[in-house]
C-alpha cells in the first residue's frame, strides 16, 4: 500500500483549459458557485492521472487510454491534451499514432447495445471493436490491447458490458484493483469530456473561440512532471509487476428487472469487493459515509480510494448544492434521462425516484421510464431531456440548438451548468454500474 502522500493536481483547472474558460467570465462565475464540483472534478483528474501509486496502472497506460477515449468522443482539445500527455509520460515512439489509428478504426456513434426484458425492442446494434491486427496487438501488448477494448465497450457499448469482459482483462494481466482504476478512468473521462463539450458549446454560442493546442501541450507537460513528483513522494511500487492471473468470483444470482422502474433495486458485483478486514482509515474516508462499507458497490470502488473519494464529493455538490441554480428535481430528471438513454436500469430507478421525492410528478417521471427519452412533457422538461440525450450521445451532439432551447426554457448560466453537470455525471455513474456488476429485483 502506498503512503498517504497528498494528491496535488496541477494548478490549472483541466475543464477550464479544455474549454477556454477565463477567470471572471460568466461560466467561470457559475462554476465557482459549485466549488466542490469544480474542485473535486479536478481532484478526480488528479487521483486518476497523478496517482500516489501507479503499480496497477502505469502513467503511460492511463494517458494512452485517455487519448483513445478522447478520439472516440471526437473532441479536438482533449485529443491534443491527452496526446501530449502520452508523449510526456513516455508512451514510446509510435504508440501515439497507433492509438490514433485504432481509435479511428473503432469510432462509432453510440450508445449501442442490448436492452433487456420488456425493453429489448429498443436495442441498437453497433460495431464491436477488437485489436485485430497482429502488428497492433504486438505493439500494444496484451494489457493495453485489452484496456482499449474495455474502453470501447464502456464508451460506445455501455449496456453490453458483461461479466466475461472483466475476466478478459484479468486474463490479460490486469488485477481486480487495476480493473477498478481503469474503469474509473474511462468513466470519469466520459464525464469530464461531456462537461467540457457542454460548456464549450455554451461559450461558443456566446462567440467564444477555439482553444489553442499549444497551450494544452504545455499543460500536459506540467501534468506529467507533477505526476512524476507525486509518485516520488508517494514511494509507490514503480511498476505493475507480473502476477498470476486472477479469476472472478462465482457469478452472482440475480433476478433481472423486467422494465425500468422507480422501485428500489439491488446491485450485485462481478469483481470481488475489497474485504472489510482490509479497510484502513484511508478507505473509510473514501466512502464519505462510513456505513457504505456494507454496500458491495462502494467496497468494489474502494479498491481505488482516492478516485472514489473525489468522485463522491463531485457527485454530492452537483446534486445537493442548493445555492440557486436548477431545482434538485430537474437535476435528478437529467440523471434519470441519461440513465434511461444509456440503459442503466439501476441508476434510472434511483434517480427517477429521487426526482419524484423532490417534487416531480410521479406519473410523468414513470412515463419517461416507460416511453423513453422521446416522450414529451412540456417546454422545460423537453429541453432538459433533449439536451441530456444530445450530451450523452457519443460523440456528443450537444450544441447551439440545445443551448438556445435551454435558454428559451428560462435557464440562466448557473442552471445551464447544473443541467450539463447532472447529465454528464451519469455517464460516469452508468458506466461503472453497468460494467462492474448487474441489477437485481
Amino acid at each position: 500500500m502506498p503512503s498517504n502522500a497528498p494528491n496535488v493536481p496541477p494548478t490549472t483547472d483541466i475543464i477550464d483549459a479544455l474549454t477556454g474558460i477565463s477567470a471572471g467570465d460568466a461560466l467561470d462565475a457559475a462554476r465557482r458557485r459549485r466549488p466542490d464540483a469544480r474542485d473535486h472534478a479536478q481532484g478526480s483528474f488528479g487521483a486518476l492521472f497523478l496517482p500516489v501509486d501507479d503499480s496497477q496502472v502505469s502513467l503511460s497506460e492511463r494517458a494512452a487510454v485517455a487519448l483513445f477515449v478522447a478520439r472516440l468522443h471526437a473532441q479536438p482539445a482533449a485529443v491534443a491534451f491527452y496526446g501530449a500527455l502520452l508523449r510526456e509520460t513516455g508512451g514510446g515512439e509510435g504508440v501515439e499514432p497507433l492509438i490514433v489509428a485504432e481509435a479511428e478504426r473503432a469510432a462509432g456513434s453510440g450508445p449501442y447495445g442490448a436492452f433487456h426484458a420488456e425493453n429489448a425492442p429498443e436495442s441498437t446494434e453497433g460495431p464491436v471493436y477488437t485489436v485485430a491486427s497482429v502488428e497492433a496487438a504486438y505493439a500494444l501488448g496484451d494489457r493495453l490491447a485489452a484496456a482499449l477494448e474495455h474502453a470501447h465497450l464502456l464508451v460506445l457499448h455501455p449496456r453490453d458490458a458483461a461479466r466475461e469482459h472483466l475476466q478478459r482483462l484479468l486474463d490479460a494481466g490486469w488485477s481486480s484493483t487495476g480493473v477498478v482504476t481503469l474503469s474509473q478512468l474511462i468513466a470519469f473521462l466520459t464525464f469530464q469530456l461531456r462537461v467540457a463539450h457542454g460548456l464549450d458549446a455554451v461559450r461558443r454560442a456566446d462567440g467564444g473561440a477555439a482553444v489553442a493546442a499549444d497551450d494544452l501541450a504545455a499543460l500536459a507537460g506540467e501534468v506529467a512532471r507533477a505526476a512524476e513528483a507525486q509518485l516520488a513522494a508517494g514511494a509507490g511500487d514503480p511498476g505493475a509487476g507480473a502476477a498470476a492471473a486472477e479469476q472472478l468470483p462465482p457469478a452472482p444470482r440475480v433476478t433481472e428487472p423486467p422494465r425500468f422502474t422507480q422501485d428500489s433495486l439491488g446491485w450485485k458485483p462481478w469483481l470481488e469487493p475489497l474485504p472489510v478486514a482490509e479497510f484502513t482509515e484511508r478507505h473509510y474516508e473514501a466512502l464519505v459515509e462510513r456505513e457504505r462499507v456494507h454496500m458491495p458497490y462502494f467496497r468494489v470502488l474502494a479498491r481505488d480510494p482516492e478516485a472514489l473519494l473525489e468522485r463522491t464529493l463531485t457527485d454530492l455538490d452537483i446534486f445537493h448544492n442548493a445555492d440557486a441554480g436548477l431545482p434538485r428535481a430537474e437535476r435528478e430528471l437529467a440523471a434519470a434521462a441519461a440513465s434511461r438513454f444509456n440503459g442503466c436500469v439501476f441508476c434510472a430507478s434511483v434517480h427517477s425516484r429521487f426526482a419524484t421525492e423532490q417534487g416531480a410528478d410521479r406519473a410523468e417521471v414513470q412515463r419517461l421510464l416507460d416511453e423513453g427519452v422521446t416522450a414529451r412533457f412540456g417546454t422545460q422538461w423537453d429541453a432538459l431531456i433533449d439536451a441530456t440525450v444530445a450530451l450523452t450521445a457519443t460523440p456528443s451532439r450537444f450544441g447551439a440548438a440545445e443551448v438556445v432551447a435551454l435558454r428559451g426554457a428560462g435557464l440562466d448560466e448557473l442552471e445551464l451548468l447544473d443541467a450539463i453537470q447532472a447529465g454528464a455525471f451519469f455517464n460516469w455513474a452508468n458506466r461503472l454500474m453497468l460494467s462492474l456488476g448487474e441489477p437485481t429485483v
